[in-house]
């Protein structure tokens, strides 16, 4: 039986550590269309496909992961759920968080379920579609789902890594990405009371790339040239992309 590699991460690391410029962000919205064209023969493909699927999870730290059908059909529920990339909403800066009420503990309700059907480590509310400063995260599946509500990250180490990243916005794309190793967020909790994180490795980085996403920064504008330039080709054909899958 064939199998298919799927990337679940919700996002990180680059050599370049420069953001992309003007003109490469114009040339991913002009990609959008090809991409969604390429997303149809994609998902044909995995439909067609027997129930195992091969599944490499955030940030590359532990051995590729097998699901079984019925729950891979909640992670393709939960990533039509999820605004996908070519949407504009994914290039926008979201606004702060003003109403502590039953409505946002609604919310993060949802964006907690969507990430673990979605088999991501966190969500930003950008991607569901809500111009928000608003995420969540899990990072280890032993801990408790956690929400950041109008998250700013105060302190950001010297020391970086380089660490391989996907998004569950660009299911199937992985590529490398340069963070700080370690990471102070303030933020506050559903009820408005204060947080504050000591991040540090693979916890940091999630939350460096979920901050990204409420400013409207995707991991291709984090990652250095030539693997953007792989992963847009790879999004025009609808295909997955690796930087250890490259030629």
């Amino acid at each position: 039986m064939s199998s298919i590699h799927l990337w679940a991460l919700e996002w990180a690391s680059v050599d370049s550590g420069s953001m992309a410029s003007e003109e490469e962000t114009a040339t991913l919205s002009e990609e959008a269309a090809a991409y969604a064209e390429g997303m149809e023969r994609a998902e044909e493909a995995l439909a067609g496909d027997a129930a195992e699927v091969e599944v490499e999870p955030e940030g590359g730290e532990q051995p590729v992961q097998r699901f079984d059908e019925e729950t891979l059909r909640k992670r393709e529920a939960a990533l039509a759920q999820i605004v996908q990339y070519g949407d504009p909403v994914l290039k926008s800066k979201a606004s702060a968080v003003t109403e502590f009420d039953q409505a946002l503990s609604d919310e993060i309700e949802r964006m907690v379920e969507l990430m673990n059907d979605g088999l991501g480590v966190g969500l930003a509310a950008t991607q569901v579609g809500k111009l928000r400063r608003l995420l969540v995260f899990q990072t280890n599946a032993d801990a408790v789902p956690q929400e950041l509500v109008n998250p700013e990250i105060e302190w950001l180490s010297e020391e970086t890594e380089v660490a391989s990243e996907g998004c569950l916005s660009i299911p199937r794309v992985v590529v490398e990405v340069d963070r700080p190793l370690y990471a102070r967020v303030r933020g506050q909790d559903r009820t408005g009371a204060e947080v504050l994180i000591e991040a540090s490795g693979h916890e940091a980085r999630v939350l460096q790339h979920e901050i990204d996403h409420l400013d409207g920064i995707l991991i291709l504008d984090r990652t250095e040239k030539k693997q953007r330039k792989g992963a847009m080709k790879a999004l025009r054909r609808g295909e997955s992309f690796s930087p250890h899958e490259e030629d």
